[in-house]
């Protein structure tokens, strides 16, 4: 992905907060969730994963949160979902030290770089990181 700019990352966060496209409910059965929420925010999250054969193959969620939140949690299912388990958490993995300012594949990021500033605003990290913590979670077994 090429060097975004602010006014593209606040672009493709805005676009995430305004349509995104993967809050909705699980269509079919076979998905995990985990309930995530925030005490000083809004954001009160169920995510949804499904994994077959050790592929995530769908992701979604539902419930209020903030612009911040919704966008990473949108982008977050978008980059898990097509991923083995493996991959997945590498990616999730990647965004976590890109979140605290570690050294981190971008590759494996796609739009989520959009969040890069992130740790300049530390209230905003758990925002940022919920529904990352919640695939997580799920993939892992918690």
């Amino acid at each position: 992905m090429p060097t975004l700019t602010n006014d593209m990352m606040r672009s493709i966060i805005l676009d995430h907060y305004s349509h995104p496209i993967n809050k909705h409910a699980p269509e079919g059965d076979g998905y995990q969730m985990v309930h995530m929420h925030s005490d000083n925010c809004i954001d009160d999250l169920n995510i949804y994963l499904k994994v077959e054969n050790d592929l995530v193959k769908s992701a979604c969620f539902e419930g209020v949160a903030c612009a911040i939140s919704t966008a990473s949690t949108d982008i977050m299912c978008e980059v898990v979902v097509g991923k083995t388990i493996k991959d997945a958490l590498y990616a999730i993995e990647q965004y976590n030290k890109m979140i605290h300012e570690e050294p981190f594949d971008e590759d494996v990021l796609d739009e989520a770089v959009a969040f890069i500033n992130t740790s300049k605003q530390a209230a905003r990290i758990r925002c940022a990181t919920i529904g990352w913590t919640a695939a997580e979670n799920i993939l892992q077994g918690k």
